[in-house]
């Protein structure tokens, strides 16, 4: 056998339909193209995405940046500047610090952040802190206690 004889089978292919070439071709006219409408013009279509005039997936979808968090933790948050006022061995809550008038609104668990400086050991208890808040609370022999 060689290259030359090959054949393709019997009924594998087909000859291509010829369309537009009259209506006894079967495909004459319209083309199978329908009568008329957006479908039916040269060109495509519609372009990607297209959803038949409803607002499309790519601009429902936000695009800047990253989606915003769903539930954010929200914080009272205080300054270890805040905290130097205070006596050297007291021990900082949120309800204490709502008392000494340092803090006035409560919105959410206390998180001590570390701008500012601090010399006398504290008992701070908080729901967060920062690292430099618990580095530098540390540093002035206190302690950084963790409540939920």
């Amino acid at each position: 056998m060689r290259l030359n004889d090959v054949r393709a089978k019997a009924g594998s292919k087909r000859r291509r339909r010829r369309i537009g070439r009259g209506i006894a071709a079967g495909q004459g006219a319209s083309g199978g193209f329908g009568m008329r409408g957006q479908k039916s013009r040269s060109g495509r279509g519609t372009r990607p995405g297209f959803e038949g005039g409803q607002l499309p997936l790519y601009r429902r979808i936000p695009k800047l940046k990253h989606f915003p968090r769903v539930n954010p933790a929200k914080y009272t948050l205080i300054n270890l500047k805040q905290l130097a006022s205070l006596e050297a061995g007291a021990e900082v809550t949120l309800e204490s610090l709502m008392e000494a008038g340092i803090l006035t609104a409560n919105n959410g668990p206390l998180k001590v952040l570390g701008d500012g400086e601090i010399d006398q050991a504290l008992t701070v208890k908080a729901a967060a802190f920062s690292r430099s808040a618990q580095a530098k609370i540390e540093a002035a022999g206190g302690q950084c206690e963790v409540v939920n």
